[in-house]
């Protein structure tokens, strides 16, 4: 693939739709080689694909420096895991997995309770589905978990008078991202996941035809 040729929207887009279950890096890959790229386009082509690549990796960081910085704050830590939590139901992958899981967990309680969890069938019209599929979780379209966690996680931010820090935290977590995607070098391995990726993603769309 020719990261030069990818837009923003079609990164975001593919980081909204990849699989985020995997396990982040090894820290030995993560901090193995740097150095400066050698004009405008191969760092554009290198930050895409360093993002791509090592997005579960950038999530933690990112997590673990606003963690950090609310370290001795209880409610702007449980403010950081609802924020994360928030960003991670934008993705298709981490919305379905956690709406399976929360739902397996209550079906061992409530068996009548999870049967309502389970998300509306799409009627289906000549083997495609009538409309664009919608994500749900638990039962409910994912726009409302976003809503709610958002809104709580923005009143526990209010509430233990960290904005201002969690800005700051949150400018530090995007900025060592940046500069870490900015010059590391794409490896071997990178190269061929992004292959195998954009193979997925062709062949899902061959199937779905």
């Amino acid at each position: 693939m020719d990261w030069g040729n990818v837009t923003a929207e079609d990164l975001i887009e593919a980081l909204r739709e990849v699989e985020w279950s995997s396990p982040p890096r090894p820290l030995a890959e993560f901090f193995s080689r740097f150095t400066v790229p050698r004009s405008y386009s191969k760092w554009n082509s290198r930050l895409k694909c360093n993002l791509y690549y090592y997005r579960t990796n950038y999530f933690i960081m990112i997590v673990f420096i606003l963690g950090m910085g609310f370290i001795r704050r209880p409610l702007a830590i449980v403010a950081a895991i609802l924020t994360a939590l928030t960003i991670g139901f934008l993705n298709d992958s981490f919305a379905g997995t956690f709406s399976e899981k929360v739902t397996r967990t209550v079906r061992q309680f409530s068996p009548h309770l999870a049967a309502k969890m389970r998300p509306p069938l799409t009627p289906v019209i000549r083997g495609r589905p009538s409309a664009k599929r919608t994500i749900f979780i638990c039962g409910r379209p994912r726009w409302v978990f976003v809503f709610i966690f958002s809104s709580v996680s923005f009143i526990l931010w209010f509430a233990s008078c960290g904005l201002l820090t969690v800005l700051w935290a949150f400018v530090v977590g995007l900025l060592a991202t940046m500069i870490h995607a900015s010059f590391r070098t794409p490896n071997l391995k990178a190269r061929l996941n992004t292959f195998r990726e954009e193979f997925r993603a062709v062949w899902r769309n061959y199937s779905e035809l």
